[in-house]
């Protein structure tokens, strides 16, 4: 059996209740919102993985990130992302951060995933997907930029499961890696 596998930096109760208040003047515009349980920073997304192979891809991003220094991501901003121009999703965004750089590259050179290491990462958070036709089809389109600082201490990251319940996605951890 295979499941939908990614790594993320999971994001606590309290600040994702604030993103959850932050969103609600714009739930009338034809997005998806992202359930508050889900809110997360993906780092790496593996897509279908073998159950067998699991606890490998556990042992090799626990490594990583014994090696890795706690460090914070700063956030500052609610917009449409990539760009107000071609938007596929609200997000929280941030300022690229060198030390979470060095984490993805790392846990992608452990895993045997990654061709040439980036230069840049900029963390988001997907607050919800646009439905693009419903998006398209609006008369005037809306812009969403707001301020919005956050400080989120990056302690761990987690190996996460995405299955499809009753619910629509629910994520599940696999494993906690704990960052030095």
């Amino acid at each position: 059996m295979k499941r939908k596998i990614f790594i993320s930096i999971n994001i606590p109760d309290k600040i994702r209740k604030r993103l959850e208040r932050a969103v609600e003047k714009w739930q009338s515009l034809p997005v998806k919102w992202t359930p508050e349980a889900n809110l997360h920073v993906t780092l790496v997304f593996l897509g279908y993985v073998a159950e067998d192979d699991v606890p490998g891809i556990c042992a090799r991003v626990r490594e990583t990130a014994e090696k890795s220094d706690i460090f914070d991501l700063e956030f500052d901003r609610i917009e449409l992302f990539p760009s107000a121009e071609t938007p596929r999703m609200v997000a929280l965004t941030g300022s690229a951060s060198e030390e979470l750089k060095n984490l993805v590259n790392g846990i992608e050179e452990s895993l045997e995933i990654s061709s040439a290491p980036k230069k840049t990462f900029r963390p988001h958070i997907t607050l919800g997907r646009g439905r693009k036709y419903k998006w398209e089809a609006l008369e005037n389109k809306p812009t969403i930029s707001e301020k919005f600082p956050l400080t989120l201490p990056v302690e761990s990251v987690e190996i996460m499961a995405s299955d499809f319940g009753a619910k629509g996605q629910e994520y599940a951890i696999l494993e906690s890696c704990t960052l030095k």
